[in-house]
């Protein structure tokens, strides 16, 4: 089990985790928790595999089977296509020939084993997941590899996004939003679920396991690089993971062996859906008001459909207002015609069939460079989320069907009823 602590970010408390804490319940606002670790030196740990190699800054009390770390390696194509000297790609996804083994081919399963290993052994109530897509999957697979009852709500719109190398283990539910929702619905489905006493909400970036999960990629790259990034680049639907890199990066330099934390949050989200861009571009905390058929609309107009969040972790305390302010970073919208540009020119200097979110991350790096805003120079950290899925589909795989189709306003009662029923 891993030592640590938990602190507000708001307030600076420092208190004991009950377990599955995900807030201060002294805070006199919503504000994000974060672990402190006991183990202040950033030392990964020979002793065990994959992911749980950074075990000593995960909040975890077990390990699993199956887990992949994110691969990290100095890019010679694209860095000489965009005129970097020391660009430094991050990958989470399916491509053996770099060593980089991810079953779902997205880096959410770093979210998955490092929550399932906060989860406390001898947990009855059964957890409940939302997602767009990415999230559902991960989760899915890691639970099914090692028996833990789940529920994955998710838009019915986004359920191409599961697909497996096997059946799941009957451990595993999914309920599907109808068509013409989006994750928004999803949020609301799985939210009505987990106010029973049979379920427990995983908590998406209140969770500080799977904040610290996704700060694994910054970990991976650090190792590679010696030290921490002048600028980091990732596309974002939530921000948790940018969040979570700058958590990390601030641990970097707390260590005093990496140099001082520097980083630049620089963070994608793919047009018409730029929420979060939006509000940034005018300093704003707050984000604008989205009418929900529109925020819908926007989801359904863009390809990479992971990015569509409506209700991100952008203003509250700790969040990634206040990240991309500490930082000095920016944010940048890509268009789907740049996504597929990029996703070519990906493939052509490096060689991996990126996601589409990851696209739009390679994008971002590309206008800001076009900007002048990294210097060539400069140590830049890419995080491609995930990619790979043609080469790891072509081994075979399964479509998984929901098991139930549940209107996000449904009957909370009746819900309970049925989904217990599935089991």
């Amino acid at each position: 089990m891993t030592n640590y602590q938990l602190q507000n970010s708001l307030t600076g408390r420092i208190f004991s985790d009950q377990g599955w804490t995900l807030s201060d319940p002294q805070s006199p606002q919503p504000a994000l928790i974060r672990a402190r670790y006991s183990q202040t030196a950033f030392n990964p740990r020979a002793d065990l595999d994959g992911l749980y190699r950074y075990a000593d800054w995960l909040p975890i009390s077990r390990t699993l089977s199956g887990s992949c770390a994110p691969v990290t390696y100095r890019s010679k194509g694209l860095a000489a296509q965009l005129g970097l000297d020391n660009l430094y790609i991050t990958f989470s996804g399916w491509h053996p020939a770099i060593g980089a083994r991810f079953r779902t081919c997205s880096f959410k399963e770093t979210e998955a084993y490092s929550v399932l290993a906060r989860l406390p052994q001898g947990e009855r109530r059964i957890l409940v997941v939302q997602s767009a897509g990415n999230t559902a999957r991960a989760f899915a697979q890691v639970c099914s590899d090692n028996d833990i009852p789940l529920v994955i709500c998710i838009p019915h719109d986004n359920l191409a996004d599961l697909w497996f190398r096997q059946p799941l283990q009957p451990c595993v539910k999914v309920l599907a939003t109808p068509p013409g929702t989006d994750y928004f619905d999803a949020i609301a489905l799985g939210s009505l679920l987990a106010a029973d006493s049979h379920f427990l909400l995983e908590g998406g970036a209140t969770n500080i396991a799977r904040r610290d999960g996704m700060g694994t990629t910054i970990l991976s790259c650090v190792e590679q690089m010696g030290r921490i990034p002048d600028a980091y680049f990732q596309a974002v639907g939530s921000g948790t993971g940018a969040i979570a890199a700058w958590e990390n990066a601030c641990r970097l330099e707390q260590d005093g062996r990496f140099g001082p934390n520097r980083m630049r949050l620089y963070v994608a989200q793919n047009k018409p859906f730029t929420l979060m861009h939006d509000a940034w571009q005018a300093r704003s905390r707050a984000l604008p008001d989205l009418d929900p058929q529109q925020g819908r609309a926007q989801a359904q107009a863009i390809l990479a459909k992971v990015l569509s969040n409506r209700k991100p972790p952008y203003a509250i305390a700790g969040g990634l207002f206040d990240c991309l302010t500490a930082s000095h970073g920016d944010t940048f919208a890509v268009d789907n015609q740049e996504l597929l540009q990029w996703q070519r020119q990906f493939m052509q200097f490096e060689g991996i069939q990126l996601h589409p979110a990851a696209s739009v991350a390679v994008a971002a790096l590309a206008q800001a460079v076009a900007a002048g805003q990294v210097a060539r120079g400069e140590y830049v950290m890419l995080n491609c989320t995930g990619g790979g899925v043609a080469e790891a589909q072509a081994q075979g795989y399964v479509q998984q069907r929901p098991h139930m189709v549940v209107a996000p306003n449904a009957d909370a009662e009746e819900l309970v009823k049925a989904v217990l029923a599935l089991w």
